[in-house]
């Protein structure tokens, strides 16, 4: 009887306290940030992170994460990667809580593409111009 009881908690438990693409994809992606000229200091969400070319780990959700390319003598480059639909989630139809904790960490969306090449602008020097 008590290994029945244990049993079914253990299972009770799996269906409440987890949820698909949160435990078979995470709540973090690697995405690869390239930028042309490379070693453009890259920034997520104000922070600094290092210098491209390099994968660079986001936090999934619906709105993404903000990156910021700086390189002296070019444009700053500010962009979000595109978030989509993550199909992990789809396993969650036997477990209705699933979408909720899918939801909460962000892993029902996912980075597509993972490989941003970003073409940097270089500063146009007015002074220069009237020479």
């Amino acid at each position: 009887m008590i290994k029945y009881t244990q049993r079914l908690l253990i299972i009770g438990s799996i269906l409440v306290f987890t949820s698909c693409a949160t435990v078979f994809t995470g709540t973090k992606q690697n995405v690869m940030i390239k930028s042309n000229p490379e070693g453009a200091t890259i920034e997520v969400d104000g922070f600094e992170r290092g210098v491209t070319p390099m994968p660079v780990k986001l936090r999934k959700g619906f709105r993404g994460q903000t990156i910021t390319l700086r390189k002296e003598g070019y444009v700053p480059f500010e962009f979000r990667p595109n978030t989509f639909y993550n199909f992990a989630t789809i396993g969650n139809l036997i477990n209705i809580f699933g979408w909720g904790i899918d939801a909460a960490t962000g892993a029902f969306m996912k980075y597509d593409p993972a490989v941003y090449d970003i073409k940097m602008k270089e500063v146009v020097d007015k002074n220069q111009d009237a020479k």
